[in-house]
């Protein structure tokens, strides 16, 4: 297929901009920003902040990829248990769908590695 030759500028893609919005999510725990409300570093909320935000720029450029990728996977995973599904059974009326698809989107990352554009590659 002709868009198969753009697939590693694809991921490259993808790991870019959900690397870059999970930052962000940081950026609400850490900073206040976005509409966020800044919270205790020493909680498990302000840890979840410094992995969101220092993890999310980390794989935005492409650094150590799959172990950050990993890390940011297993958090994810965390968030989903310890928050969201005692609120019920499926993500769709829990409130996880996001921590889902971020916690496999990474997942996918550790695997196939960073695509195009990372600090990694070069």
């Amino acid at each position: 297929m002709v868009l198969s030759r753009f697939s590693s500028y694809a991921h490259g893609l993808l790991r870019i901009v959900a690397s870059f919005l999970f930052a962000c999510h940081g950026a609400q725990k850490l900073f206040g920003m976005f509409g966020g409300r800044r919270v205790e570093l020493a909680s498990m909320t302000g840890v979840a902040g410094i992995l969101e935000f220092g993890g999310g720029l980390l794989l935005l450029a492409g650094v150590a990829p799959r172990i950050v990728a990993l890390i940011l996977s297993g958090e994810m995973a965390v968030a989903y248990f310890y928050v969201h599904a005692r609120r019920g059974l499926w993500p769709i009326q829990n409130g996880g769908e996001l921590a889902v698809l971020y916690c496999f989107l990474f997942l996918f990352f550790a695997a196939a590695g960073p695509g195009a554009w990372s600090i990694h590659r070069r």
